[in-house]
């Protein structure tokens, strides 16, 4: 295969894969932005990084997070991942901001739904914070929601400390949806009529 036969090959399968993504994400538009914003600082041709290589753990970059709480008026900043470790001061902070205000029972965030998290943000490009409608819910004020609305589950993730409600100010819903569907890190209930999506670390899926 000579020069011309693999720079065209290339083309073909990166083209593939821009192609996959777009039939996945419902709406063209957001899709299309998406694949604007995320695609473009991973891609080892446009930084001239050779794809080969992979940093150790501790050469890992830090991973931020910014949350507004709507329900509790607090924020909170933090770096939950550093050094290519989890920092434990960082993720209790995470596990209280993210508490059943209800009662103020508190439950450890899944780390994991910390890193989804992470990635949708960064494909959203934007420098505003999560507001988290819903974080972690005792079983109490899951079954008090559940039986006064159809579309709470009485198995909630929310209860195991695996989900969050968002939303993003200057980010339509849409689109946050739509990066959400894309990263494929579990599951993706979209809510428009109350103004936020829902993410999981459970199984790939929608609603």
């Amino acid at each position: 295969m000579d020069l011309w036969d693999s720079l065209t090959r290339r083309k073909l399968v990166k083209g593939s894969l821009r192609a996959a993504v777009c039939a996945m994400l419902p709406r063209a538009a957001a899709a299309a932005e998406w694949l604007r914003l995320a695609s473009a600082p991973n891609d080892p041709e446009v930084n001239g990084v050779d794809p080969s290589v992979r940093p150790s753990a501790g050469d890992e970059p830090p991973r931020a997070l910014s949350f507004y709480n709507l329900h509790t008026g607090e924020s909170l900043t933090t770096v939950y991942f550093e050094n290519g470790e989890y920092v434990p001061g960082a993720l209790r902070e995470v596990n209280y901001f993210f508490r059943d205000f209800r009662n103020n029972e508190v439950k450890p965030i899944e780390p994991r739904l910390l890193d989804l998290l992470h990635r949708i943000h960064q494909a959203l490009n934007t420098t505003a914070p999560f507001n988290l409608i819903s974080g972690y819910r005792s079983p109490a004020t899951n079954a008090w929601l559940a039986s006064r609305s159809a579309g709470v589950s009485h198995h909630s993730m929310h209860m195991e400390g695996r989900a969050a409600d968002i939303n993003v100010q200057g980010r339509d819903l849409t689109l946050v949806e739509s990066v959400a569907l894309a990263m494929r890190g579990g599951g993706v209930g979209y809510y428009p009529r109350s103004d936020f999506v829902h993410v999981d670390t459970g199984r790939v899926r929608r609603w």
